[in-house]
């Protein structure tokens, strides 16, 4: 989890955002707010918002997926890059930290736009693919715990179109994926088998950049 990109000074950093990020008034606020929440490292950097934002235009997204919500920087900035009609599902566990994101949907005038689905994620997908809505998505993204990385992928791929993009946030975990599976955690453990997994995935179109704590791209061909 990493609200700004690895391997930037501060100053580095403060100049990409002052220059390189057109951030709305709405996504701003958010996260100035969410700057004071004890679990603040959870929410993804502004030039990540921006560039999510870009990729749901690119591939003209009317309807996307975010798994992991918390308080909704990520899924605002990409409703807000939808058209009149587009639909956000939000997918997380949390009613407290969606409450928030559900207030700056009501201040960006975009509430409609959030269909907001409380309960594991695993569950909700499923849900959406046994209700006839698989290849209904043009973009996926997945932001959150990562031993279920794997599930939220799968499920993902199913439910978005051909051309459509699953990304997925945290490659990095901080550097650590470059250790020894046996000097790391479980978490990291399971994002090393994702990414070996989606270096030889021959059902997509592969990119992983290091913006934040690193960014795949994969385009279900």
């Amino acid at each position: 989890m990493s609200n700004r990109s690895h391997g930037l000074s501060d100053a580095l950093h403060g100049y990409l955002v002052e220059t390189g990020v057109r951030e709305p008034p709405a996504l701003a606020r958010l996260r100035e707010e969410t700057r004071q929440h004890p679990r603040s490292q959870m929410q993804i950097a502004p030039e990540q918002g921006q560039f999510m934002r870009l990729l749901a235009r690119l591939v003209g997204a009317r309807r996307t997926l975010d798994v992991g919500v918390f308080t909704g920087y990520s899924a605002l900035a990409v409703a807000l890059a939808l058209p009149e009609g587009g639909r956000v599902v939000g997918c997380d566990v949390s009613p407290d930290y969606t409450s928030v994101a559900e207030r700056f949907f009501e201040e960006a005038q975009i509430r409609e736009r959030l269909d907001l689905r409380i309960g594991p994620a695993v569950q909700t997908l499923d849900a959406l693919l046994d209700d006839g809505e698989a290849e209904d998505f043009d973009l996926a993204f997945i932001d959150a715990d990562k031993e279920q990385y794997d599930a939220y992928y799968e499920r993902s791929l199913r439910l978005v179109r051909p051309g459509g993009l699953v990304l997925i946030d945290n490659v990095f975990r901080g550097g650590d994926v470059a250790c020894s599976p046996d000097d790391v955690d479980e978490s990291v453990r399971a994002v090393q088998q994702l990414n070996d997994k989606l270096h030889g995935d021959e059902r997509v179109d592969l990119s992983v950049i290091p913006v934040s704590d690193g960014l795949t791209l994969a385009r279900k061909r």
